[in-house]
């Protein structure tokens, strides 16, 4: 059995999920085939990988690759972490440009002037990714972790032959931070509860106690009190969320910073007082890069050179997905599959949603869920649109859709009349372009 992971130079992220296979005994022996385009990263995550390997009876036998398809060959898993471009240059090309029309992001990896960008240069590989993938291995389960997760997932389930799926950790903890805001983390281990939407913007529908009954009513007395306070006795953060839980009804599965601009409502170049007041990060992702590389030049000391390295399991659901698969034993997660057959009954068939849903015949069983409130789908449909015209533009490589799917985003739209948000996109694809990230586009 083979897992291949492309985008192995994340050392870290690599590290958590291949750490968590070696230690699933489920798997027995198998192979881990790395692939990277950068020979250094590469190296480092192989010397990180095969420390783990060491301390736990070596179960798996590693290999390293520059070449995709040598990597890909036989695969039977394939976890996709890959990010198209790089903090330098397309992360920053993707925050200045854009700040020079007065339009500001926080995170940019998933919707947004950002998020389209991202998605549009991470497809372009992504199709040759999956060319591959239906020559050499076709019968491969595909666990995409890469952002945007909707419109990369969306994209292979639609235009290609890929058995893709796409994984996040925000419905993991989703209810045990906001039990912990709300002082009830007690509540935790006991609690049953229902989510469902799309990525980044999945909704809490219900929460209970053990006894059946229902916590919101007390979470949301606690998130509207005047300088409420979390478990620890510091101020509840993530005001967006209660905000947008206030004004909507449920609480969001991703952070304030993510979804500050999902919405139109709360970045606004003309209303710093909003940004002060819903304590928005502007510019966090591009900062959280520049702490991530410094703190690896530290870090990679630490883990390197040890001949054998401790791993506690994290969080990831790829582990359990694979030792479900390989087994035979089912296993329940949230993931995001296609809306065929209408599994939720108030989004359009081709939105990719992320609901409930089972390993089997290492495949993947997602039934019917359930009706969104209205109010919550109409705000996943003004999110649909921008992920349907993103794909769009990267399937018949075409600016006019590009136009429309920046016109059509809720926040790019609230800032920019259209003649700016075409300009925009044309200086963003120019650079990008010109660079080499992004295809000819007619």
């Amino acid at each position: 059995m083979r897992i291949c992971f492309l985008g192995a130079g994340s050392t870290v992220f690599a590290k958590n999920v291949l750490g968590d296979c070696i230690r699933t005994p489920e798997l027995g022996k198998f192979e881990i085939a790395l692939h990277d385009i950068d020979a250094t990263r590469l190296d480092e995550s192989f010397a990180v990988i095969s420390a783990i390997n060491n301390n736990y009876g070596k179960p798996a036998t590693i290999y390293k690759f520059l070449d995709r398809r040598e990597a890909l060959k036989g695969a039977d898993y394939i976890i996709n972490a890959v990010q198209v471009g790089g903090y330098i240059p397309c992360t920053v090309t993707d925050f200045e440009i854009p700040k020079k029309y007065g339009l500001r992001q926080t995170i940019a990896d998933t919707l947004g002037i950002g998020g389209i960008f991202r998605a549009l240069r991470t497809i372009a590989v992504l199709e040759d990714f999956a060319k591959d993938i239906e020559e050499l291995c076709p019968d491969a389960l595909f666990l995409n972790y890469t952002n945007p997760m909707a419109m990369l997932t969306g994209y292979l389930l639609t235009y290609t032959k890929v058995k893709a799926v796409g994984l996040c950790h925000s419905v993991q903890s989703c209810v045990p931070w906001l039990l912990f805001n709300a002082g009830l983390s007690k509540q935790k281990k006991t609690c049953a509860y229902s989510i469902g939407g799309i990525n980044h913007q999945a909704w809490l529908l219900d929460i209970k106690d053990k006894d059946g009954n229902d916590l919101y009513p007390t979470i949301k007395e606690r998130s509207l009190k005047k300088g409420r306070r979390n478990a620890l006795g510091g101020v509840i953060p993530d005001v967006v969320r209660h905000d947008i839980m206030k004004h909507f009804g449920c609480y969001v599965t991703e952070s304030s910073e993510h979804n500050s601009e999902y919405m139109p409502y709360y970045i606004k170049a003309r209303r710093p007082d909003l940004i002060k007041h819903f304590r928005i990060p502007l510019d966090e992702y591009p900062r959280r890069c520049v702490r991530q590389i410094k703190l690896w030049k530290f870090r990679r000391f630490t883990l390197m050179f040890r001949k054998k390295l401790k791993h506690f399991k994290s969080h990831e659901y790829g582990s359990y997905i694979i030792g479900a698969a390989y087994s035979g034993k089912p296993f329940n997660f949230n993931g995001s599959i296609l809306n065929t057959g209408y599994r939720i009954p108030n989004l359009p068939e081709y939105a990719c949603v992320e609901i409930p849903m089972t390993v089997k015949d290492n495949g993947f069983d997602a039934p019917a869920f359930r009706r969104l409130p209205e109010e919550l789908a109409a705000l996943n449909r003004t999110n649909i649109n921008v992920q349907t015209l993103t794909l769009l533009a990267a399937k018949e490589r075409r600016m006019d859709y590009l136009y429309m799917a920046a016109a059509l985003d809720p926040h790019t739209s609230s800032e920019l009349p259209v003649d700016k948000i075409i300009a925009l996109c044309d200086e963003l694809y120019e650079e990008h372009h010109k660079g080499g990230w992004l295809p000819e586009y007619k």
